[in-house]
């Protein structure tokens, strides 16, 4: 899809949508239209459809107290009005710029489709058709329409990855998609095989990949432009489970197991926040660090009971394969020291505790950094609609992932276990340390407006908003 912006429309030659409010129409509109829809909006009628001899209008009404949230689903509603069609002009001139991108931004989302495994005559029949979309608003720069471009080339490239099958994409073919995909756009990439993962002792990420055919990798990914506010890097951990069956602590299928592919969600998301904010050039120096591999129960696979030394030297005793992101991922949060980060943030479909207390309408976020770190997190999800929900840390938590027979155990038991599995993790660094659980947001069964069905690319849009935010100059007063 095409997004150009317009200085006017000609609805003689295009099919159109536009937007307005029952005390503010369109001046696009002549005199009997606007009686035509003053009508149906007396009605309570919010999309009046005005036939033309060639081409169709469309008025989508606007209420006076919506906020950025409803102009994305308004562009939702569009885009399934539009989809079938080849193009499509916009009227948001009776929008404010924040509204009129936050509708472009929802319809063009909205076009994201995983049609890879139809037949040919299915796949025809499934595709959206609409390749141009014109948008007419004064305040829309070129520099908008790219961010939105880069953004959704960003969210469609995660989407794309966490749908992709375990039989199509494992932790090596993975690898080579983060690798090749981030360096076209100038990001540093190494890919550290088996053989290095095992020199470095990497317990955890070894123990987990046991159990797989394929071997694990570790993907190091850095932004890192002249002009970076910070010199010292902001580390982000993904959690790249490819597929979960829960080892030897076996998942039951129906509900559970059958959407495990999308358990490498976090590394998906973190590697489309690497690719936007490279291609945004934002001003920002970033290392990401993406362990993967399965976690399946063969006969070589690491059991409970078993005690595990991690690469920080700590000793985790095993009580449930199943619990097998936290134990990739402190590998990867002890690494991060490498670079002397001012902040680790890690993201993971960690835990269905999570998803239970919130559902998928935000994420669960933890941890020991400062509050205006959880601040800025909060504003940029509220920003995007990729909305966070702080949980407690208190220390009390340690007390449930103590091992009687090692440093840790890699379970803390029914109660809270969202949060204590951002406490084990908690164990892994001494830096200011973001948990944030994805498990509720980042895979849905059925499309959610904007949200298609699948996986959802959760993150991408928030962690970019998140660094747009702090890497803005201070104004001076």
């Amino acid at each position: 899809m095409n997004l150009t912006t317009i200085k006017s429309i000609d609805r003689i030659k295009s099919n159109t949508i536009i937007l307005c409010n029952e005390t503010n129409l369109s001046p696009l509109l002549n005199d009997t239209e606007k009686t035509i829809v003053k009508r149906y909006i007396e009605s309570d009628h919010n999309q009046i459809e005005l036939p033309g001899a060639e081409f169709t209008t469309w008025v989508f009404i606007f209420e006076p107290d919506y906020e950025t949230e409803d102009f994305r689903q308004k562009g939702n509603e569009a885009f399934e009005k539009a989809k079938k069609l080849s193009a499509i002009s916009i009227d948001l001139t009776l929008l404010s710029r924040e509204n009129a991108i936050a509708f472009a931004e929802g319809l063009s989302l909205s076009s994201y489709s995983f049609l890879k495994y139809f037949k040919n005559e299915d796949k025809e029949k499934e595709a959206v058709k609409l390749e141009a979309v014109q948008l007419l608003h004064s305040e829309i720069a070129t520099e908008d329409i790219e961010e939105l471009k880069a953004t959704n080339e960003a969210v469609f490239w995660a989407r794309n990855m966490i749908n992709e099958p375990v039989n199509a994409m494992n932790s090596v073919t993975f690898a080579k998609e983060v690798s090749e995909k981030l360096t076209t756009v100038g990001v540093e990439v190494e890919v550290l095989d088996k053989r290095q993962i095992e020199s470095l002792r990497m317990g955890g990420l070894l123990a987990v990949n046991k159990g797989s055919i394929d071997p694990p990798t570790f993907t190091i990914a850095i932004w890192k432009p002249e002009n970076a506010v910070n010199e010292k890097p902001y580390a982000l951990i993904g959690k790249g489970i490819m597929f979960d069956t829960g080892g030897l602590s076996i998942k039951p299928t129906p509900g559970s197991m059958d959407s495990m592919k999308s358990d490498m969600s976090g590394a998906a998301g973190i590697a489309g926040a690497m690719y936007n904010i490279a291609k945004q050039k934002l001003p920002v120096y970033v290392v990401a660090l993406l362990p993967a591999t399965d976690n399946r129960p063969s006969g070589n696979a690491y059991t409970p009971g078993d005690i595990i030394k991690m690469f920080n030297g700590l000793h985790v005793e095993v009580l449930n394969t199943d619990a097998e992101g936290r134990m990739i991922l402190a590998d990867a949060i002890s690494y991060a020291d490498k670079y002397d980060p001012q902040l680790v943030l890690d993201m993971a479909t960690l835990t269905g505790s999570a998803a239970v207390a919130i559902g998928d309408k935000a994420s669960v976020v933890m941890g020991t950094a400062a509050n205006n770190i959880f601040n800025e997190l909060e504003n940029a999800g509220n920003m995007v609609y990729e909305r966070v929900v702080r949980f407690p840390f208190y220390k009390e938590y340690d007390r449930q992932i103590k091992s009687k027979i090692a440093d840790l155990k890699n379970i803390g038991g029914r109660d809270a276990g969202a949060i204590t599995a951002g406490k084990f993790l908690a164990n892994f660094t001494e830096k200011p340390f973001v948990h944030i659980d994805i498990a509720g947001p980042a895979f849905i069964n059925e499309p959610d407006g904007y949200r298609t069905l699948g996986g959802t690319g959760y993150g991408v849009r928030l962690l970019t908003q998140f660094f747009k935010n702090i890497s803005k100059p201070v104004k001076k007063s």
